[in-house]
């Protein structure tokens, strides 16, 4: 018929657009002559695939995928299983993806490739391992080198989440992505310097690489290098470097990368940083982390880690409720982990309610035994906190698996001493030694482990220190029995037995070594002399002649200390007797008339207009008034006639000129006269 042909030469036509299109790339157009054949024929089985192939070449996801489950009759399971499982991939329905490619008749290599990509989402890394070391084994193309880089990737996640010992794959870190793999699973075995030097080789394959490219930019490389950059302020981080990591974060996110997950990690490791300081830059920080599609990125503990640390956060800026209602929330999701009760425990003691703070506590232990400890060990640190010494020893020693532990009596015998309960501190001691014995008679009859001795020998010391001697004889005769050599502590025994039997206290003497034996050969004078030497003996000069004789005549003599002569004033005149009251204060002395109001220049322009004051008059050593004891300055006549005796500091010397600068305290304001 003339339309059927004409609709097949119509269709030819199309097709051929189809597949020029598609080998120019050019899926826009191809997909428009796709749907042009299909309004020929709707149920065309290659034309759909290609619409939906044109659909994901254009990023079309859910538009594909809704074209696929349209038309489940013609595009079967067998002929769309990859192009629907890559759908569901990239939609992020991880699950119903697994389950498209399980649900394939015929596994081909695209299946199996996107079935290790599913793998590695779903945090399943033993079967991902498996699947991609298929791979490599069972295909030979040009995507060697990308299988190799994502069976390293798998490699480092099992490292840094499952903190399995990685096994050496082998590969050629030829590349900076290998290189970057291979730093990341040195980091899950916390060996940081050599992670350090893989992301600096890294860095440096990363430019030689991109350089080799002339479309790419300087700012396209740092971009491309922000992922390696972030690990190594990571590593800065986890060495105590800090201010050099902070640094470095701050430096990236300037750069302002794509990757939101990259920015997400890097924002709540800086307010890890921050902490309780800085909490403006850390609130800021966190509107990085809560970016669309950042939940795909990061693996479940990255973002868990993420929300502990917006509780913390929360807590830290006063937001009470925001901080219970996200760690009620991640207790729900996590209902065995610690952080999130803990985080309530504190947040209810920033509010002073440690008592409920330690029944929340206590409700999470009964119900989670496996994480008791760690529980307890909080309870008991509240309780010091409030004061309560005895409630936290009580607490601590509920701890079954830890009550043995060295760490563990220390604390213990501290506290109970600080109560001064010394029969509880010895309980203590014998409790833990009793497990020692009961564990190594369960395992071996050899000598007493370090561990084991160690405490006993504390012990011992611990009832000597306390004035328990009769109780530290055991405790000292097993440390003897195990090493009969050990003088210490067999001086410690008979020390012990002189209270409670003299008589095996004199037994246990004859042990003792020699004093002879016991002598150090120590050069005394030299001790002595020595830089460190508190006491010095001096040694005794030798006496000859006549000073021997009057040695031995007189015997010892202490030798006098002279006196230092005084120091004489500058003016003192031996001929003139010193003052007696020179001692007293001035104004203490009996010869003292207080000092006279006003100064020489206020007498000056006193009485009427125009008259002016003799230079007598003004002279205040002539008048008969004036105490002997203040003379003017430079009357040194005046020293000699005075009536009374002048005190030598006050005296100046005789050859001084008498009317000296006279004419210059006239003129000074403010000069005082000679008193």
């Amino acid at each position: 018929r003339p339309s059927a042909a004409a609709g097949a030469a119509a269709a030819a036509g199309l097709w051929s657009e189809v597949n020029r299109c598609g080998q120019n790339g050019d899926f826009a157009r191809a997909l428009k002559s796709v749907n042009k054949i299909l309004q020929i024929n709707k149920d065309d089985v290659t034309a759909l695939q290609c619409k939906v192939v044109c659909l994901i070449q254009n990023g079309n996801f859910k538009e594909a995928l809704g074209v696929i489950n349209t038309h489940t009759k013609v595009l079967t399971s067998d002929v769309i299983a990859f192009e629907k499982a890559y759908c569901e991939y990239r939609l992020n329905r991880i699950e119903s993806a697994l389950k498209t490619i399980q649900s394939a008749s015929q596994q081909t290599d695209k299946l199996k490739e996107l079935y290790g990509q599913v793998l590695y989402r779903l945090e399943r890394y033993d079967d991902c391992l498996a699947a991609y070391r298929d791979l490599i084994r069972n295909s030979q193309d040009e995507y060697e080198e990308e299988r190799k880089t994502n069976l390293s990737a798998v490699v480092a996640a099992q490292s840094t989440w499952e903190k399995v010992v990685p096994e050496d794959l082998g590969l050629r870190e030829a590349t900076y992505e290998l290189c970057y793999n291979s730093a990341c699973a040195l980091i899950g075995q916390g060996k940081l310097n050599e992670a350090m030097k893989k992301l600096q080789k890294a860095e440096e394959l990363c430019r030689q690489s991109l350089s080799e490219d002339s479309d790419v930019t300087e700012e396209d490389i740092e971009a491309e290098l922000a992922i390696i950059h972030g690990q190594m302020a990571y590593i800065m981080q986890l060495q105590g470097r800090t201010e050099d990591a902070l640094q470095l974060y701050n430096q990236i996110i300037k750069l302002k990368p794509t990757d939101v997950g990259l920015l997400a990690v890097i924002a709540n490791n800086i307010i890890t940083i921050n902490k309780d300081q800085n909490v403006f830059d850390s609130k800021k920080k966190v509107k990085l982390t809560n970016a669309e599609g950042v939940e795909h990125k990061l693996s479940k503990k990255q973002l868990q880690a993420i929300e502990f640390n917006k509780a913390l956060l929360a807590m830290y800026t006063n937001q009470a409720d925001q901080c219970r209602k996200l760690s009620a929330s991640l207790q729900s999701q996590s209902p065995e982990h610690l952080l999130p009760v803990l985080i309530q425990a504190a947040q209810l003691c920033r509010e002073k309610q440690h008592a409920k703070a330690v029944g929340l506590l206590q409700d999470f232990a009964d119900q989670h035994p496996a994480n008791a400890a760690e529980i307890k060990l909080t309870m008991a640190q509240l309780k010091i906190a409030q004061g309560s010494v005895t409630k936290a020893c009580m607490i601590l020693r509920s701890i079954e698996e830890l009550q043995h532990k060295p760490g563990m009596v220390s604390a213990l015998v501290t506290m109970y001493s600080h109560e001064e309960d010394i029969d509880s501190a010895i309980e203590v001691f014998t409790q833990a030694i009793q497990w020692y014995q009961q564990h190594q008679a369960s395992q071996t009859r050899g000598p007493k482990s370090p561990v084991h001795l160690s405490l006993i020998r504390e012990a011992a010391n611990f009832k000597l220190k306390h004035g328990r001697k009769k109780e530290a004889i055991s405790d000292l005769e097993e440390l003897w029995k195990q090493n009969p050599k050990d003088v210490h502590t067999l001086a410690q025994l008979i020390s012990a037995y002189s209270l409670v039997d003299p008589e095996k206290a004199k037994v246990l003497s004859k042990h003792l070594p020699s004093s002879d034996t016991m002598s150090l050969k120590v050069d005394v004078d030299a001790l002595e002399n020595s830089h460190g030497a508190t006491y010095v003996r001096k040694k005794a000069a030798k006496l000859t002649g006549d000073n021997q004789q009057k040695e031995q005549g007189q015997g010892e003599v202490k030798k006098k200390k002279k006196k230092k002569k005084g120091k004489l004033p500058k003016n003192y005149d031996p001929k003139v007797t010193p003052d007696p009251e020179r001692w007293l204060p001035m104004r203490e002395r009996s010869y003292y008339r207080g000092r006279k109001k006003g100064k020489k220049k206020d007498q000056v322009g006193k009485g009427t207009q125009g008259s002016t004051t003799t230079g007598s008059e003004l002279d205040a050593s002539r008048t008969a008034s004036s105490p002997p004891t203040s003379p003017r300055p430079g009357s040194g006549a005046a020293v000699s006639a005075a009536s009374n005796v002048i005190p030598p500091r006050h005296q100046k010397p005789a050859g001084a000129p008498a009317t000296k600068k006279k004419q210059q305290q006239k003129k000074k304001k403010g000069a005082k006269g000679g008193w």
